[in-house]
């Protein structure tokens, strides 16, 4: 660029020959107020002056200290203006000078002012509602153009009436709300220079507070140390500061007052009547402040303070229940029964449908002040109940109960009619209602019931109903029976019949339809039922002219199909139907034919045969479903239909609650099967259950039922259980008093009889004693015989059953006092035998030995005391050990203890017990009797008259079995033979001896002596 500028200026020098030329650069200039610039003015040629003169045309002097001149070589000089102003506009001329030439050069100098904010501040804040003069104060030359933007978008003026740009540049909103709140930008431009500018501005919207009581009155129980809450919301910008006040004096917290944080609430302690009156919640903010009023209503609560119970007899004329209540307000007080409100001037009207009516206008309610009374006329027995007298006002109620008593003669309530039959017992119903409670009796024909000679009429009873149970044996027990109940008010009686029951009529079959193995039967239920309800249907089908194959279905409600399976294709059948009923099975319905359907498979080889296709899924089961146990288990049947030509392989079944979505483990159940039981279920919950049917060709759709489960586990009425539980302990403590007299009757008869049982047992350990009926008298006789002389020896003889008696060959010997009671062979013993078989059985309840006394023998002293042989340790088996080879373990040895000497002194004085001995084998006699007494043998002097008089039982020393003591020894002869009583008989091992003690000198008196 230089380049050029010299090579002009060289050919300018080179045309001028040597003239002067002045150049300014910039050859014009603007200069923003405040800025600083210069301009050098160049001259060509040899010039000895350069100045620079103002616009006003004075020469430019240096000391000037806005403008200053500089002159840096001989050909250039400086002009630069600091910190321009508006006066610092205009020509500068620039006089280049050389002797008497002379050349110049202008530049003209504009000042111009830059856009400049003079007033923008931000925030600026404006209340709502207000016209808002959004200030923007602009200064620049030229006056600049103000566009005004919000929410990034220019504000059209022309569009929205609320904006208004003023001629000062500021933005007018009238009525500015709080959705103009935001950044506003005002941006100055200058078009000639293209000079922009702009300030953001925040508006910031007040808006005054808004104020809402929560309650516009608040209601207080005075007295009852209660508190008070009054609470205002208060809402506005900035967060409006919210007070209370009171008479005109601000609240704040302490004793009596409490405000919350924010002081929206105002909480008044243990309100007192003086407390009431109006509370002003105040809220205050940048924008202004609003106020609320609060008035607190201080009250009494309500209290009944008289009500008492009433009572009436039916048919009175009227009776008046009275209520008083207190309270401030005074209360409104009102009456209600069960589902009824009375309230004041009410009365039964038929023209006023919407209120309570009694028909026969016997309520009237009347209030005055705070007493209410509830009339009613005409006293019923459905008046009786509990009445609730309510007493309320504004703060709130109280509400008390009273009884009103209504005491009526019985009414009777049941079902008049009842059917059964003979051999089925039924229960007649009479449910007395009355107060006070009735009395129930049953008669018939002017006979109470049950009478001594009626047995099957039996009668139980319950608070209000009462049960004629009657178990029909004949024709007569049918007819009306009669219930009378009676209490202090009056008494009522109904008549109720028992009908015989009969057998249903025969059903009707409407139609057979037939598949290939199966029928399903419709029919119609039998037109008489007989009384009592059906419990099954008979189906019985056959081929013609063969017998009859019938099956028993269970009657359910509106069951009117049958299925039959088993059927074979292609087959014609007779079919008839039968209904059950509890009397018995009705007439059969007429025979129906039908034919079954064919079954075809592939393999069949006929012109006509189908192939295996004809096979199909069998048909879906037909569902009942009945409940069992508490009421939570289903029993679902199901009823086969059409098997599709296939033999059904199982049934498949799955359910679910339904208000779930997952069904429960499906169950797979054999064939043959025909029912399930699904246990453990929800409480009232409805089921949903599916059961399939599935052959070799598929599954069959699914039998579909849904059944809800009991909402509560069944029960047994209050009542009812009372009675049942009665019944079952009256009975039982019954058969346990019969059950004892029992034991106690035959004890008794064994004690006077026999000489054992408990009380024998009681009276010879506890009390000494033996049983009554011994021969005490003989056996004190022989003691005194026997102690005259102490000195004398028993005589003791044994000796064992294969010994001879020396008359044994002839006929009987006179006894002695060493001859043996014993018959002289087992083998000739017959009926006359004294040898006793005892069995265990006898032992302990019969005879533990027979006592004879003989009638022609006043000398006898004593009893005969048969007892089994002692152990083989004993004295007695050691010396009858030899001769015992084949002795009979069933006979024992004959004692007689009438005059036994006195034994050495002994610790245990126990006498002799018998033992029971071990059942003897069946002699060529047959074995001997039980209960046989034991018959002595006839004297030879005295055969025709002297006949032995027998005492079964034990001596008079003997106790009973019952009572023995296995381990106590007998003393006999100053020797202790001591029994084995450890087993229940006792095996005797060698021969038994036959002992016999008598005195030395007992006299002989006919030879009839007490045998055994």
């Amino acid at each position: 660029m230089l380049q050029i500028r010299d090579l002009v200026w060289g050919l300018l020098f080179a045309g001028c020959a040597a003239a002067i030329q002045v150049q300014i650069t910039p050859t014009q200039g603007e200069i923003s107020v405040g800025e600083s610039k210069f301009f050098l003015c160049e001259v060509v040629g040899d010039a000895k002056d350069i100045d620079w003169f103002a616009p006003s045309g004075e020469k430019i002097l240096p000391n000037r200290p806005d403008i200053i001149v500089s002159r840096t070589d001989e050909a250039t000089a400086t002009l630069t203006i600091y910190h321009a102003n508006v006066d610092s506009a205009g020509i500068y001329k620039c006089v280049a000078r050389s002797g008497d030439k002379e050349a110049q050069a202008t530049v003209q100098v504009k000042i111009f002012q830059k856009i400049t904010f003079d007033s923008a501040p931000s925030p600026q804040e404006f209340n709502e509602g207000d016209d808002a003069d959004i200030v923007c104060d602009v200064v620049s030359s030229p006056p600049p153009a103000i566009i005004w933007k919000h929410k990034g978008s220019r504000i059209q003026v022309a569009k929205d009436v609320r904006y208004k740009i003023m001629d000062n540049g500021h933005l007018l909103i009238r009525g500015i709300k709080k959705i103009d709140e935001g950044m506003y930008n005002c941006e100055a431009r200058i078009m000639a220079r293209g000079e922009i500018d702009f300030r953001m501005i925040k508006v910031i919207v007040n808006v005054l507070p808004t104020i809402r009581a929560r309650l516009s009155e608040v209601n207080a129980t005075a007295d009852i140390a209660s508190s008070a809450l009054l609470a205002c919301d208060a809402d506005g910008f900035p967060e409006p500061s919210v007070t209370w006040t009171h008479n005109n004096v601000v609240l704040e917290t302490g004793d009596k007052y409490t405000l919350s944080d924010d002081g929206s609430e105002l909480l008044i302690k243990s309100v007192k009547k003086v407390d009431e009156g109006d509370y002003t919640c105040i809220a205050k903010n940048k924008a202004g402040e609003k106020s609320e009023e609060v008035s607190l209503n201080v009250f009494v609560r309500p209290r009944i303070t008289y009500l008492n119970n009433q009572t009436a007899s039916e048919f009175d004329e009227q009776v008046t229940l009275t209520c008083e209540a207190s309270g401030d307000p005074t209360p409104a007080i009102s009456w209600s029964f069960q589902n009824r409100v009375f309230t004041e001037g009410e009365q039964a009207s038929w023209t006023r449908p919407d209120k309570y009516e009694s028909l026969d206008r016997n309520i009237v309610v009347r209030s005055h002040a705070r007493v209410s009374s509830l009339t009613l006329k005409n006293i019923l027995f459905t008046y009786a109940g509990e009445y609730l007298c309510t007493a309320t006002n504004s703060i709130g109620r109280d509400n008390k109960h009273m009884y009103l008593e209504v005491r009526y003669a019985p009414k009777i309530l049941g079902t008049v009619t009842v059917y059964t039959w003979e051999g089925n017992a039924a229960n007649i119903s009479c449910e007395a209602e009355a107060h006070p409670g009735a009395s129930v009796v049953w008669s018939r024909d002017g006979l109470q019931l049950p009478s001594a000679n009626t047995t099957n009429v039996k009668v139980y009873n319950t608070p209000t109903i009462s049960y004629l149970e009657i178990t029909p044996d004949s024709q007569y027990n049918f007819g009306t029976y009669n219930c009378t109940a009676t209490n202090a008010m009056g008494s009522e009686s109904k008549e109720f019949v028992l009908i015989q029951a009969d057998v249903p009529s025969s059903p009707e079959i409407e139609l057979v339809e037939p598949f290939s193995s199966t029928a399903v039967v419709s029919f119609e239920e039998p037109d008489s039922m007989g009384g009592v309800p059906i419990i099954k249907y008979r189906v019985e089908w056959r081929l013609p002219g063969q017998d009859w194959t019938g099956k028993e279905y269970h009657a359910d409600d509106e069951m009117t199909t049958i299925t039959i399976v088993g059927l074979k294709p292609e087959t014609t059948y007779e079919i008839k139907m039968s209904a059950i009923n509890g009397k018995g099975e009705g007439e059969s319905s007429p025979a129906t034919t039908f034919t079954t359907q064919p079954v075809l498979s592939s393999e069949t080889s006929a012109p006509n045969a189908v192939t295996s296709a004809a096979l199909r899924e069998p048909t879906a089961p037909k569902l009942v479903v009945k409940v069992q146990g508490r009421g939570n288990t289903l029993k679902v049947n199901w009823i086969k239909q059409d098997d599709g030509g296939s033999p059904i392989k199982h049934y498949l079944v799955r359910y679910k609650a339904k208000h779930v979505s997952d069904w429960k483990p499906e169950i797979r159940v054999p064939h043959n099967s025909e029912y399930v039981t699904l246990s453990g279920l929800d409480w009232n919950t409805e089921y949903e259950i599916h059961v399939v049917a599935e052959n070799q060709q598929g599954k069959s759709e699914p039998g579909v039922i849904s059944y809800r489960t009991a909402s509560d586990p069944t029960t047994i009425p209050d009542d009812a259980g009372a009675r049942s539980a009665m019944g079952t302990g009256a009975i039982v403590g019954i058969l346990i008093v019969v059950f004892f007299l029992l034991l106690v009757g035959v004890d008794v008869t064994c004690y006077f009889l026999n000489k054992c049982g408990l009380l024998m047992c009681i009276a010879v350990n506890f009390c000494g004693k033996a049983g009554p009926g011994a021969k005490s008298k003989d056996m004190e006789e022989g003691q005194a015989a026997f102690t005259k002389d102490e000195s004398k020896e028993p005589i003791v003889e044994v000796r064992t059953e294969e010994e001879q008696t020396p008359n044994q060959g002839g006929g009987p010997t006179e006894p002695n006092e060493t001859t043996p009671l014993t018959g002289p062979e087992p083998a000739a013993a017959d009926a006359t035998s004294p040898v006793v078989n005892l069995l265990p059985s006898t032992a302990t309840n019969s005879v533990a030995g027979s006592v004879s006394a003989a009638q022609s023998s006043p000398a006898s002293d004593g009893g005969v005391l048969t007892a089994k042989a002692p152990p083989r340790n004993s004295p007695a088996a050691a010396r009858s050990g030899p001769l015992n080879a084949n002795a009979q373990p069933d006979v024992g040895p004959l004692v007689d203890l009438s005059d036994a000497p006195k034994a050495p002194p002994s610790s245990d004085p126990t006498p002799l017990v018998p033992e029971p001995l071990s059942p003897a084998p069946a002699s060529a006699e047959g074995p001997q009797s039980q209960r046989d007494p034991v018959k002595a043998p006839s004297s030879s002097s005295s055969s025709s008259q002297n006949k032995d008089s027998q005492v079964d039982g034990p001596a008079e020393d003997a106790p009973s079995v019952l009572c023995t003591d296995p381990t106590a020894p007998a003393h006999n002869d100053g020797k202790t033979v001591k029994a084995d009583g450890t087993e229940g008989e006792t095996e005797v091992k060698n021969a038994t001896a036959e002992v016999k003690t008598v005195p030395n000198e007992a006299p002989q008196a006919n030879g009839n002596e007490s045998k055994a």
